[in-house]
């Protein structure tokens, strides 16, 4: 009989473990969601200006495009201390990467595919 409530009492410890591991999971999502909103908040106005002046043989009109998206902001680890990020945006077809860190804009370039 005392086997029985020491496996019970396990189980019970076992379930609420779980249980305020996922709620503390739902919190984190919830805080980096609301984090990752804000900084592309931020970058949208600069990767929209720096797009625009940006050289290339394709022209990047944001404002006057009349197909427009944002995809956002993208990071990808390059290395063990490298983490490389990317803003992105879409004008009628065109991609244009912003780099936050650097403040430069390529057009018709892959994140990854950088210096």
């Amino acid at each position: 009989m005392a086997f029985q409530r020491i496996v019970i009492a396990l189980l019970v410890l076992i379930v609420a473990g779980i249980g305020t591991i996922g709620y503390f999971e739902w919190r984190m999502a919830a805080q980096v969601r609301t984090l990752k909103a804000f900084v592309e908040g931020y970058v949208f106005n600069e990767a929209v200006m720096a797009c625009e002046q940006a050289k290339s043989s394709t022209p990047f009109k944001w404002n006057g495009g009349k197909s427009t998206s944002v995809i956002g902001l993208n990071s990808a680890k390059l290395d063990k201390y490298t983490v490389s990020a990317s803003y992105t945006l879409v004008a009628d077809s065109v991609y244009c990467d912003y780099d936050p860190i650097k403040r430069k804009a390529e057009i018709g370039s892959s994140f990854l595919e950088r210096e």
